[in-house]
């Protein structure tokens, strides 16, 4: 299964200005027919009182490229992915460069989906991985972005 919605990286990063996406300095480099890549910089915004990447930084940068590719499965006028849980173990820690966060479908389902969603270093060795579970719900006035991706 692939996305409905294809948009560039480019389109991406505009979708996601203003926003703790665009804080982070997070960075959409890569789509493909059904993962999405992100960067993400390991500095000051984003280390904990020890000078290390923080787990909730991790944990942003997980949901934030899961939930993005969630929502490039669906009908975005009728259908709408939120999260619902998402947990992660921190393998390896990191003091600065580059994360890189790929996320990729466990289960697409009609209610739920499922994503992994891999961080790794610029050696490509992995420092996290986090499960991401989104509730599908139909748009409401609550839900709906003032533009959306296309």
């Amino acid at each position: 299964m692939n996305f409905i919605i294809k948009p560039t990286p480019e389109a991406i990063n505009e979708f996601c200005k203003n926003s703790m996406s665009d804080f982070l300095g997070i960075e959409f480099t890569e789509t493909g027919d059904n993962y999405l890549v992100a960067r993400m910089p390991v500095n000051e915004r984003t280390h904990q009182s020890l000078g290390m990447l923080h787990g909730g930084a991790s944990c942003v940068l997980a949901e934030q490229v899961g939930s993005v590719a969630a929502n490039l499965y669906l009908d975005r006028e009728k259908y709408v992915a939120i999260g619902l849980d998402i947990n992660a173990n921190h393998l390896k820690p990191v003091r600065d460069g580059f994360v890189y966060a790929k996320a990729t479908p466990t289960h697409i389902g009609g209610r739920t989906q499922v994503w992994e969603i891999k961080i790794t270093n610029e050696a490509q060795e992995l420092l996290c991985i986090s499960r991401l579970t989104m509730v599908i719900i139909p748009v409401t006035n609550d839900t709906r972005r003032k533009q959306d991706l296309k």
